[in-house]
């Protein structure tokens, strides 16, 4: 029997939470049937009113949304913008081992209320408009115990009281890997990013290394380093939806990548964040058959007018990155979108979940959809798709040629992120030469 659940959605607006609206999830066990989400009439007043979501919960004409129940895009049984708001897969983990039940038994209500504090984004959920936040900061310094958590959790064991911080910092966080958001010395949030038990790569050193490769290829790159904790490598990146400013500082455009670090009489603010998944309004079963166009008519569509020409261009970059080192986790989740104060509108976000895949085919495939050829995963075919990225010939080969002059370096590179000569060995067969992956009249294109 189905039953609905009411939960209130919160949004950061300058230096504190306030209620948003409500949200009514039908739900059937642990399955989501359906769900509606009314804006509150104080909320709608508000002038620097954030929307929930882009696309389903736009805030362009607010009147229309005075007591007005609203339904997802596209008959989905979720609003993308609040899913966002919640744990995916790892931190669906963590809270399942907190509540000591099986994978994926629980409410969807359970994991958006229990996500807690330091979710990405901009959104808070809680029981009701006069629920109190639940904070609980997990410092750097809990490294140790955090790794030692996660291993008990991929192994199904049960967490001892000491060990519980993992419930506050790891209960929030997306993707498959062990993971935990930590506050460094001074304050400033980081994702601490574990390797798997047992695992034959050195994933955090060499998801690092493929990060800053791609800031030195013109991609926009969250800060990124290694740290070793009982010598084994972590990785940790910037939380990038979190920055400090003054109270009440007027902002430009862009500001917000370089307020990151924390100071006197500055404060913590939050950025509102949406995926790829929720901007093409759709769910994970329809997301294999959407491309890299598809997110380039989304940023023309949603992201402010004064940024859609150069992130369509770094979209492009990303795309040809990718094929290049073989990155096919390019799924929508691992796409992200920011809301720009300084800008008022939304823009793409800084890169992140870049890894390597070592492969002996020379055909190879992405995730999304590169060209007119599908998936497949090579120069010509990203280039038969410039003009969806806003490009000329001659701009999407200077692009693809700054990718790959520092790509063909990438051995040189990784030996200078600190990468060991086994973990650039392990990793080698997913770079790819030019030659394999452009035909001769491409590459005489090249600059």
């Amino acid at each position: 029997m189905s039953t609905k659940r009411e939960v209130t959605v919160f949004t950061w607006l300058d230096t504190e939470f306030v209620p948003a609206g409500k949200v009514v999830l039908t739900e059937d066990n642990e399955r989501l049937l359906a769900s509606e989400f009314a804006y509150g009439t104080r909320y709608l007043g508000r002038p620097g009113a954030l929307e929930v979501d882009p696309v389903s919960l736009s805030l362009k004409d607010k009147e229309t949304l005075r007591d007005k129940k609203i339904f997802p895009e596209n008959r989905l049984s979720f609003f993308g913008g609040i899913r966002d708001a919640a744990p995916d897969a790892w931190g669906r983990r963590v809270i399942e081992a907190k509540h000591k039940v099986p994978a994926n038994s629980l409410p969807e209500s359970t994991y958006l209320l229990e996500a807690g504090y330091e979710r990405v984004g901009a959104l808070d959920i809680r029981d009701t408009p006069h629920s109190v936040a639940k904070a609980g900061h997990v410092p750097l310094t809990s490294l140790k115990y955090l790794i030692e958590a996660a291993e008990r959790i991929e192994e199904g064991l049960p967490i001892p009281a000491h060990l519980e911080a993992i419930f506050d910092g790891g209960s929030a966080l997306g993707g498959a890997r062990p993971k935990a958001t930590v506050r460094d010395e001074h304050g400033a949030l980081w994702l601490a990013k574990f390797s798997s038990k047992g695992e034959r790569l050195d994933v955090p050193a060499i998801e690092a290394a493929t990060l800053r490769l791609a800031r030195l290829c013109g991609m926009t790159v969250p800060d990124v380093k290694t740290v070793s904790v009982s010598k084994r490598k972590v990785m940790l990146i910037r939380r990038f939806d979190r920055y400090w400013a003054a109270e009440q500082t007027p902002l430009a455009p862009g500001d917000v990548f370089n307020l990151s670090a924390p100071g006197e009489s500055l404060v913590e603010k939050r950025l509102g964040f949406v995926s790829g998944l929720t901007l093409l309004a759709c769910d994970e079963t329809d997301a294999r058959t959407k491309s890299y166009g598809d997110l380039a008519e989304a940023i023309q569509k949603y992201c402010h007018v004064d940024v859609v020409r150069e992130n369509k261009k770094e979209l492009f970059a990303r795309m040809v990155y990718n094929i290049f080192v073989t990155n096919d986790d390019d799924h929508l989740r691992n796409h992200g979108f920011l809301w720009d104060p300084g800008l008022k509108g939304w823009r793409l976000s800084p890169l992140y979940d870049v890894m390597p895949k070592p492969s002996v085919s020379l055909e190879r495939r992405l995730f999304l959809e590169v060209g007119p050829k599908g998936r497949d995963a090579n120069l010509d075919n990203a280039m038969e798709a410039r003009a969806k990225f806003g490009l000329g010939e001659k701009d999407a080969a200077n692009l693809i040629a700054q990718v790959w002059k520092e790509v063909r370096e990438w051995k040189a590179h990784f030996e200078s992120f600190d990468v060991s000569a086994e973990g650039i060995k392990q990793i080698e067969s997913a770079f790819r030469r030019m030659d394999d992956i452009a035909s001769r009249q491409l590459r005489a294109m090249l600059p």
